[in-house]
């Protein structure tokens, strides 16, 4: 990372701990949360130590650090707008599914999720909404890719690089190219357990969104099978046009 001035570079080392925080599995040490960052111990503690005071994390009974509620506030004051939006419709395509229906949008050179709201059964897909996935391997990132011209394409992944999460995640150009010309044709796209083992998810692109969007469903892949695909393509395409003409008609 470029050498930048201490003021700026301190507030990008808060948000390393604070992403280090939201990806450690519980509560964290001190030392978890700055190998995690990748920074010394001394300079994590203070960041935690100053963190803590503003509320934006939290130190618990046994010396451990975790999230603080503070980001409650901040997150749902940063709800986008598309959230707010799309919120009846994903309730209505899961009601529908009745699996997990997200929102997501394209943020840089990754995806986003901004909005989701779970199955009702009780083994099913969460995705906290914030949370930004490769777009190679998950579909609506594949979804929004089969958006975009090619050169784009290959240009976003070059710089993203295409890591092997499962035996089936994409690792080639070549294939990823190849799977969006097939979801082009037929529509859709489909993570067949290419982020995770055992989970399929179903994504639309969202016409007529103010970015690159897209619409899924996602759940273990017994239930999301080839006889269930009609049903919920027609449910994601009813719920893709109805996203498409509100979020475009929220455009300032």
């Amino acid at each position: 990372m470029p050498q930048e001035p201490s003021g700026v570079q301190s507030v990008v080392r808060a948000f390393r701990v604070l992403e280090a925080l939201a990806d450690a599995p519980g509560d964290a040490t001190v030392a978890d949360v700055a190998s995690r960052a990748e920074l010394a111990p001394s300079t994590t503690h203070r960041l935690l130590a100053t963190l803590t005071s503003l509320g934006y994390a939290r130190q618990t009974d046994d010396r451990r650090y975790a999230l603080g509620p503070a980001l409650i506030t901040l997150g749902s004051r940063a709800t986008p707008q598309a959230a707010v939006i799309a919120g009846p419709v994903l309730e209505e395509l899961e009601r529908a599914t009745e699996e997990t229906a997200n929102l997501a949008v394209l943020d840089g050179d990754l995806v986003a999720y901004v909005a989701q709201r779970a199955s009702r059964h009780h083994m099913r897909m969460f995705t906290e909404a914030g949370r930004r996935v490769l777009p190679h391997a998950s579909g609506v990132g594949k979804a929004i890719l089969a958006t975009l011209p090619q050169q784009r394409v290959t240009d976003l992944v070059r710089r993203t690089g295409m890591p092997r999460f499962t035996d089936s995640t994409l690792t080639s150009e070549t294939a990823l190219l190849d799977d969006l010309r097939e979801s082009r044709r037929r529509g859709f796209t489909i993570d067949d357990g290419e982020q995770e083992v055992g989970v399929r998810c179903i994504a639309m692109a969202v016409p007529g969104a103010p970015v690159p969007t897209a619409v899924s469903i996602s759940g273990p892949a017994a239930r999301i099978s080839d006889a269930s695909l009609p049903a919920a393509v027609e449910a994601l395409t009813d719920a893709a046009a109805r996203l498409g003409a509100l979020l475009g008609a929220s455009r300032p």
